[in-house]
């Protein structure tokens, strides 16, 4: 009986100390996934604080002392939707630089996932047209043959300038192809023109297009808007990790945004296979800040709750969007606090309006 029992009290203490000592961590590997591709499928992004966190590897380099961290990045070609559909399948933690429309749709089809932080905003849309082709104007579009990436944050920004130009998709004749289809069967002859971002000012430069709209010249709020989501489930089962990942989104967008580092984010853009001049061009008179800024400001806000309103009147989501849960803030107001950056970006209300004029603002200009 004694000997039982001392067994008994044995097995208690020890049970008891190695409940007191901390599991070892598990490895754990963060998946972000990325809505597109670089020229000739380069893995790079451009344009935007994820294109400077991936190719700076800023996310590496914050786990860069956790041996049980790894960071594997996937680029889909399929864009949104592609990324949607990882996403469901639960192979993605992050979603990295997905645009407004397709964002809207995964919430609406019941994606779980947290708005964390913005990656950017005001991103200028260009319409692309044969030469000769006689479009000299938005309007002149009817009846035309035009391709649209559907599903894409590029669909909702053409489908508001054709709005706003007293047109829809019904007056001209829409094929769905993705960017990379859309260039080659524009340089075929096949279509009469896309709208698209810079991939074609070096179409424009070889003399296959011209460029007789861009939307930073017509309406500010015409351009596509992206953000940083994290899955819901990641997030509650790896809190500590999550912070540090939007540690890391935010020095990027901090070294993205200084206007000093200007030569040196082109550079790094141009890992994805266009060349730096053409985002010199793009950001021509405007700072950097202007469209790299992390913040969930009321102007970001907006947009968003219009976008959503857009997309229910098209009919692409049979629901309206819940937008305002979506926002989880505090992990970017954490990381804006920890790095000193409550105050770098300048912030805008609803209208676009500048309410608070950041810091960043008073570093040396390289914008022309």
């Amino acid at each position: 009986m004694k000997t039982s029992l001392r067994a008994a009290v044995l097995g208690l203490v020890m049970g008891t100390a190695l409940a007191a000592v901390p599991a070892a961590a598990d490895p754990v590997t963060i998946r972000i996934g990325y809505p597109g591709i670089g020229a000739d499928n380069r893995p790079f992004a451009s344009g935007d604080i994820v294109a400077v966190a991936h190719a700076g590897h800023f996310i590496e380099d914050e786990f860069a002392h956790d041996p049980d961290v790894t960071v594997e990045w996937t680029f889909f070609r399929g864009a949104g939707p592609a990324l949607n559909e990882s996403l469901a399948a639960g192979h993605l933690d992050f979603a990295a630089g997905l645009g407004d429309l397709p964002s809207m749709i995964g919430r609406a089809n019941g994606l779980k996932t947290r708005f964390i932080l913005t990656d950017k905003v005001r991103d200028t849309i260009y319409l692309a047209v044969r030469p000769n082709s006689g479009i000299k104007r938005v309007e002149d579009l009817a009846d035309h043959r035009l391709s649209e990436f559907k599903g894409t944050n590029l669909q909702l920004a053409a489908d508001k300038i054709l709005a706003a130009h007293g047109l829809s998709e019904r007056n001209a004749k829409f094929v769905n192809l993705d960017i990379g289809s859309a260039l080659a069967a524009l340089n075929a002859g096949e279509i009469d023109g896309t709208f698209g971002g810079i991939e074609l000012l070096g179409l424009r430069d070889r003399g296959i297009v011209e460029l007789p709209y861009n939307s930073k010249a017509d309406a500010v709020h015409f351009g596509r808007h992206s953000a940083i989501f994290v899955t819901e489930a990641f997030d509650q089962a790896h809190s500590d990790l999550v912070q540090h990942v939007v540690d890391a989104f935010v020095k990027a967008a901090r070294f993205g945004a200084d206007e000093t580092h200007r030569s040196a984010v082109f550079d790094l853009w141009a890992k994805a296979g266009y060349p730096p001049q053409a985002f010199a061009e793009d950001f021509e008179n405007e700072r950097l800040a202007n469209r790299l800024s992390p913040l969930i400001d009321e102007y970001v806000k907006a947009r968003y709750r219009d976008q959503a309103a857009h997309v229910r009147q098209y009919g692409l989501i049979r629901k309206d969007v819940d937008i305002d849960s979506w926002f989880e803030p505090k992990y970017l107001e954490a990381a804006l606090k920890a790095q000193n950056l409550e105050n770098f970006w300048p912030k805008y209300d609803a209208e676009g309006h500048k309410t608070a004029v950041g810091d960043v603002e008073q570093t040396r200009s390289a914008a022309k």
